[in-house]
C-alpha cells in the first residue's frame, strides 16, 4: 500500500445524500478533504450520488483514477460506480467516532426512523435497537409538523427551546400523532409548546432505545438529519436526566450528518488495505 489514498464515501438517505472524500495514510488516520449534502426533494438520488462524487473530486483537484475505494451506504446497493457497499449501522458508528473519538453510543435519527447504537472505542457496534418506519420520533414526521404550522425547518429548534408548557405528544403512530397535533392548535396550543412536546416525545423513545443497547455511560453522539437540532438535543438532555441515566452525554457535532458518508470512505480505506494485502500474500 502506498503512503496515503483516496476514499469517497457516498450515503444515500430518505431524504438526503451526503458525499465525504478521505486522505487516509498508511497508519490509518483520515483526512478529510471535502464534502457534499443535497436533499433530494424528489430528484433522482442516483444522479446527485454522481454529482457529489463530480464535486468534492473537483474541489480536491484529483480526477477518478486518483480514488482507491468509492464506497456507498443507506440506500446506495444501487450506485454503479461504487467499489463496494456498507450496512449504515456500521457506518454511522465509524463516522461517530471519527467525530467525536470518546462517543461510546451514536443515534441517527433519519427521515423515516431512529436507532440507538453502542459502540466501543473503534467504532465496533456492540449492540443497538431501531425504531419502527411508522413512528412518530422521525425527521420527516417532525418537517411534516413543521410545514404544517407554517414554521421553517431552521427555526423547529430555536421555537421548541423557548417552549413553556410543552404538550407531549402520546401516539406513537406517525399518522395519529399527525391528528394530535391539529386538535393541539384547534384548542389553541402555542408552536413552541407543540414542537417541545414532540422533541420531548421523541426524547423519550431515543432514551428507551439507549437503555435496551445496554449502555451505562459516556456520550451519546446524535447523527443524522436531526443531529443538529437544538431543540430535539435539549429536550434528550433532560430525558436522561429525568430518567436519573447520569452517566450519559448527549451531544452533536457541526458535521454529524455526515457520519454515514464518513464511516463509508474510513471502511472503504480499510477494505482496499485488506483487498491489496490479500493481493500481496497471493503473489508471494
Amino acid at each position: 500500500m502506498s503512503d496515503t489514498i483516496h476514499t469517497i464515501g457516498i450515503d444515500i438517505g430518505s431524504g438526503v445524500v451526503k458525499t465525504a472524500l478521505f486522505r487516509t495514510h498508511e497508519d490509518g488516520a483520515g483526512e478529510w478533504l471535502a464534502k457534499r449534502v443535497e436533499r433530494i426533494r424528489r430528484r433522482d438520488n442516483m444522479q446527485l450520488a454522481r454529482a457529489g462524487y463530480d464535486e468534492v473530486l473537483e474541489e480536491a483537484g484529483l480526477r477518478p483514477s486518483d480514488v482507491a475505494y468509492v464506497a456507498t451506504t443507506g440506500e446506495g446497493e444501487n450506485v454503479k460506480f461504487a467499489t463496494g457497499h456498507f450496512y449504515s449501522m456500521t457506518t454511522h458508528a465509524r463516522g461517530g467516532v471519527f467525530l467525536v473519538p470518546d462517543a461510546r453510543a451514536v443515534v441517527d435519527i433519519g427521515a423515516l426512523n431512529g436507532r440507538a447504537i453502542y459502540i466501543d472505542e473503534r467504532g465496533k457496534v456492540l449492540s443497538y435497537k431501531m425504531t419502527s418506519q411508522c413512528a412518530s420520533g422521525s425527521g420527516q414526521f417532525l418537517e411534516n409538523i413543521a410545514r404544517y404550522l407554517g414554521v421553517a425547518v431552521e427555526e423547529i429548534g430555536p421555537l421548541s427551546k423557548s417552549a413553556k408548557t410543552p404538550e407531549k405528544i402520546s401516539s406513537i403512530c406517525a399518522v395519529l400523532a399527525e391528528t394530535d397535533v391539529i386538535n393541539m392548535v384547534s384548542r389553541g396550543i402555542p408552536t413552541p409548546d407543540i414542537l417541545k412536546g414532540i422533541h420531548v416525545s421523541m426524547a423519550s423513545r431515543l432514551v428507551k432505545l439507549l437503555k435496551v443497547t445496554g449502555i451505562l455511560k459516556g456520550k451519546v453522539l446524535l447523527t443524522g438529519g436531526l443531529a443538529l437540532d437544538a431543540g430535539l438535543l435539549l429536550a434528550l438532555q433532560e430525558e436522561l436526566v429525568n430518567e436519573k441515566i447520569t452517566g450519559l452525554d448527549a451531544v452533536n457535532h457541526p458535521d454529524s450528518i455526515y457520519a454515514g458518508a464518513i464511516g463509508a470512505a474510513l471502511w472503504g480505506a480499510f477494505r482496499h488495505a485488506k483487498l491489496r494485502e490479500l493481493e500481496s500474500r497471493a503473489a508471494a
